[in-house]
């Protein structure tokens, strides 16, 4: 193996051991891999060490003129790829606490139902006249206004209260005589 006169196609055209980049591409090629690693030690998460790193390059690059050093260029890529890993732990972490504290209150709000009380109303709903069931099932299990009740009962509005009013008092009269 010869070398001729003592370099190799990799040295650098100016004889420097490391040449100004000349574009975005070049300065992307030269420092995305280091900053890719040092991202994914930091994650472990290859998918979103390629994100940090893309955002770190295009938040520098876009301040580029504005750096204290541009020759510093790899410098302030690290630090920007930390500060954004830093970033994307803490929204993790509050995150996990909201779907914790949502869960805690979900788990807390969810009672087990009634079955003996859900078996109680079921019979004594069936025991009410047809129409005042028909009104408490349309208005409570529908979830239907006065006013579409009454247009799905086809009556007056005052009619279908009515019927809600006088459903829930006999309801009432039905599992109170059940409970004694």
């Amino acid at each position: 193996m010869e070398h001729v006169s003592g370099t190799t196609s990799q040295t650098a055209p100016s004889g420097s051991a490391r040449a100004e980049p000349t574009g975005l591409a070049e300065l992307y090629e030269r420092n995305a891999p280091r900053a890719l690693r040092l991202a994914y030690v930091l994650t472990s998460d290859p998918e979103l060490a390629q994100d940090l790193v893309q955002e770190a390059f295009v938040r520098v690059a876009g301040r580029f003129s504005y750096l204290r050093s541009p020759d510093a260029f790899d410098s302030y890529l690290r630090r920007t790829v930390v500060n954004l890993c830093n970033s994307q732990f803490r929204h993790q972490r509050v995150v996990r606490a909201a779907l914790e504290r949502q869960a805690g209150l979900a788990t807390a709000l969810v009672e087990e139902p009634d079955v003996g009380l859900r078996e109680q109303l079921r019979e004594a709903l069936h025991q009410l006249p047809a129409r005042q069931r028909t009104a408490l099932v349309l208005h409570y299990y529908e979830d239907l206004s006065e006013e579409q009740l009454a247009s799905a009962m086809r009556c007056s509005v005052p009619a279908a209260r009515s019927l809600v009013s006088r459903g829930k008092d006999t309801l009432r009269t039905l599992i109170g005589e059940e409970e004694s």
